[in-house]
């Protein structure tokens, strides 16, 4: 198989459409087609099926997948292998974390890198979603969770207890809450469902069967702009608190189970990268302070 058309291949399996794998690709539909079409002809068997949601694996399409990401694996690989020896301190870096990571920490480090590397250019993604190392979709992660592929390099950045918050608007209008009495009368503000595996049906270890939800927020940082907004109790990691008096931690020892941690991770072959390298540095330097 040509790689050019594994990779239009593996697009339009990801994106469902041929308008998405276009998108992906930055190359107009009508070519994605064509390309699918040719690469359908030389395999002689169809890969896709049109679905209500899009296009969906053949029997045939299924097979080729794994040789395809196969494929896909050694090309990334062998361009991650040749940047490897790359001492120019210039060019891209893509670097993925939350959007509260990346305000609190990740911005603040690429300001400092633009005075000491000016030619390095750091190409930011704030998302929950992980994206994949061994696919490139970036150099650089700033993730709250540990990763555990044998070839990626890790390196914890920050633990810090989680903590239920308030601010004093809003102490002075609701009180504060009374311990086993589970929220009653008080106003809540969550993660989304699905958004974070640490949350679950208590906050700092106090069941919150009877207090009010009245704001599920989609990230860190939109949680902790309600809460500062005292518009509602919140659990945030305590390094906030640090930097914003306006937040008033409520029972101090209380805490929740598992703490808010920061893992800095990268691929083992971009590790003596020089422009990664700096990155690297800069944001874990950021972190220490």
């Amino acid at each position: 198989m040509n790689w050019d058309d594994v990779q239009i291949f593996l697009a339009v399996y990801r994106a469902g459409t041929l308008r998405g794998a276009a998108q992906q690709l930055s190359i107009d539909q009508t070519t994605v087609g064509r390309r699918l079409t040719s690469l359908e002809r030389a395999l002689g068997s169809r890969l896709f099926l049109r679905a209500t949601g899009g296009l969906v694996l053949t029997d045939n399409g299924q097979q080729v997948l794994t040789t395809a990401e196969e494929m896909e694996r050694l090309a990334v690989s062998f361009k991650r292998r040749g940047e490897g020896a790359d001492e120019r301190v210039a060019g891209e870096v893509r670097v993925t974390t939350t959007d509260a990571l990346a305000v609190d920490f990740v911005v603040p480090a690429i300001e400092r890198l633009r005075t000491s590397h000016p030619e390095v250019r750091v190409i930011l993604s704030t998302t929950t979603r992980l994206f994949d190392l061994a696919r490139r979709e970036a150099d650089v992660a700033v993730r709250t969770l540990r990763p555990e592929q044998p070839e990626l390099i890790v390196r914890q950045l920050g633990r810090w207890e989680v903590g239920l918050y308030a601010t004093q608007r809003y102490l002075e209008q609701h009180g504060e809450p009374q311990p086993g009495e589970g929220f009653a009368g008080h106003d809540i503000a969550l993660y989304q469902r699905g958004v974070t595996g640490r949350q679950d049906d208590t906050l700092a270890g106090e069941s919150r069967r009877l207090g009010r939800v009245v704001a599920e927020l989609d990230s860190s940082l939109m949680l902790a702009t309600f809460v500062r907004a005292g518009l509602a109790l919140g659990e945030l990691p305590d390094y906030l608190a640090q930097r914003d008096p306006k937040l008033i931690r409520v029972w101090p020892e209380r805490r929740r189970a598992k703490p808010y941690e920061a893992w800095l991770v990268l691929h083992q072959d971009l590790a003596r990268t020089a422009r990664v390298r700096v990155v690297v540095e800069a944001i874990a330097e950021m972190f220490a302070h």
